[in-house]
């Protein structure tokens, strides 16, 4: 059977770019683009021309990369009242973007034209017939966003639809329904949007926001109805509450509902995509975001890795490595023996014929865990655990001891120094070191103390440090739990440490990042 094909429309450069705390840079533009184009995203929107220098900038760039699949679309309005095409500077940007499309945007709910654009609802028809005419008459491809078409059709059918009569009568190539407040439901844009096809012959898309929270949803029974494109943004990026998550949708319909778009011969670079641009963007990559989320494929409860052991069907709807993420296996209170020997088998242990070995680890991760300490962020400091219980790891230096310093001048300059003791194969070292913070004050100290030791040290840093207070019952009393992420430019690897005291908690969780490195570099091979 012929699978229906869709095409997929991304407007992460312009709509995407409305999110708050989103400030792309024309570089950043140029950049997505290009990762778009790698995963066969059939049009790029890359802004509205016109309005601002960088997105004028930008069609003129994007013509000198090397785009293979993607089509590249500027966006605009109608022209505006009173004025002709050739007059409007608007539209005269649009022709000079000199993109493969151009999206037009025109009203398509009777409020918004009355009270918004302040005009006669038939003056707004001749705009968009005006407006699509003249740029297919210059030989361009033109789709209509009919914005808030479905609000305007639940209003007033009648106007909403000759809306896209007119553009077709003006040859337009795509009718693209938006709900542009967002607040449609689906089973409304399943009868709505099948209205529409059955009454036009023109290509139908559709456009969502998620402001109801089924974006996605509402993109997928559109093309159930009869739609043969979506709209959308890479991560669901957009105003309010974002556009339908291409990250989410582009899967579920090439896996779950038989559809077949271009991204879906490439969709194991799915996963890859949706953190290159989270980094471009500059925003955390949501770990619980569908299919592509560092934790769609995690398991922490002892009963369901048991049974993923046994297939992974059990509690997996799809294969991880089809849109390029992995399975996880988290380590915490919730775990069992299956856990263990799961995650100790990823780290190249099989401790699945020592019965009693593997209950000893548990206990001590679940005593430790009751203590605060949490190992979900924190691998290195459970691959630490399982080495030391199988004998493969001993610590690389003995802890002598240390002192801490911080000192405020009277111009309120505020200094850390931090004095430490080890011993390394007999050998003792005492040395000094400062830090804007006690924190980093000790780890120059205890780095510049090993470095002599193990060279290997001075490529590593501290790359992210985090403070969670546990029971902030007790106030200033509380235990706290320290995760930190250190890297050597290549890796990275977390650790933790708990104690009510913030410099102890923080000083356990240093000293596992460094075991971690000296032990991955050097294995069991200790000096001391």
């Amino acid at each position: 059977m012929t699978k229906k094909i869709i095409s997929i429309y991304d407007t992460t450069l312009r709509d995407g770019a409305q999110t708050v705390g989103i400030s792309f840079s024309l570089q950043d533009k140029l950049n997505i683009a290009k990762i778009l184009d790698w995963l066969k995203i059939d049009y790029i929107e890359g802004g509205w021309p016109g309005s601002n220098p960088k997105d004028e900038a930008f069609f003129s760039e994007v013509r000198k990369l090397d785009i293979q699949h993607s089509k590249i679309a500027a966006f605009g309005s109608t022209k505006r009242k009173g004025l002709s095409c050739k007059e409007d500077p608007m539209m005269q940007s649009l022709v000079n973007s000199k993109a493969d499309v151009i999206t037009l945007v025109a009203k398509s709910w009777d409020f918004q034209v009355t009270k918004a654009l302040g005009m006669e609802l038939h003056e707004n028809l001749e705009l968009i017939y005006d407006s699509v005419a003249y740029l297919k008459d210059l030989g361009f491809t033109v789709f209509l966003d009919a914005e808030h078409f479905f609000d305007g059709y639940k209003s007033n059918s009648d106007y909403s639809l000759s809306c896209l009569a007119k553009a077709c009568e003006a040859g337009v190539d795509m009718l693209v329904l938006c709900d542009t407040n967002g607040g449609t439901l689906p089973s409304e844009v399943f009868d709505i949007t099948r209205d529409v096809t059955s009454k036009f012959s023109t290509a139908v898309g559709g456009h969502f926001h998620n402001d109801s929270g089924v974006a996605v949803a509402n993109s997928m029974y559109a093309i159930d109805a009869g739609a043969v494109s979506i709209q959308g943004t890479i991560n669901g990026y957009g105003e309010r509450c974002g556009n339908c998550d291409l990250i989410t949708f582009i899967p579920n319909s090439a896996l779950k509902m038989g559809y077949h778009c271009s991204s879906a011969e490439v969709l194991q670079h799915l996963t890859e995509v949706s953190r290159m641009v989270s980094e471009i963007a500059n925003l955390p990559h949501r770990e619980n975001m569908p299919y592509a989320g560092d934790n769609a494929f995690a398991h922490k409860g002892g009963i369901h890795v048991s049974a993923l052991q046994k297939d992974t069907r059990t509690y997996e709807h799809i294969d991880p490595s089809l849109v390029g993420n992995r399975r996880k296996v988290l380590i915490s209170e919730l775990s069992g023996k299956s856990n263990v020997e799961f995650k100790a088998k990823e780290l190249g242990i099989d401790i699945t014929g020592d019965i009693n070995l593997s209950r000893t680890i548990l206990e001590k991760i679940k005593n430790l865990e009751e203590q605060g300490f949490q190992f979900e962020a924190a691998e290195a400091s459970f691959e630490l655990i399982i080495r030391e219980a199988t004998g493969e790891y001993k610590p690389f230096f003995n802890f002598l001891g240390f002192r801490l310093i911080t000192e405020m001048d009277s111009n309120g300059y505020l200094e850390s120094e931090a004095t430490i003791k080890i011993e390394v194969g007999g050998i003792l070292e005492h040395t000094a070191a400062n830090g804007n913070g006690p924190v980093e004050a000790m780890d120059n100290a205890l780095r510049k103390a090993l470095t002599k030791f193990y060279p290997e040290i001075a490529q590593m840093h501290l790359a992210d440090f985090k403070v969670r207070v546990l029971d902030d019952n007790k106030g200033t009393a509380s235990s706290v739990r320290v995760l930190i992420d250190q890297t050597d430019g290549t890796n990275h690897w977390g650790t933790v440490g708990v104690s009510p005291n913030i410099i102890e908690a923080s000083w356990a969780a240093l000293v596992d990042g460094i075991e971690y490195l000296l032990f991955k570099k050097r294995g069991s091979k200790v000096n001391n």
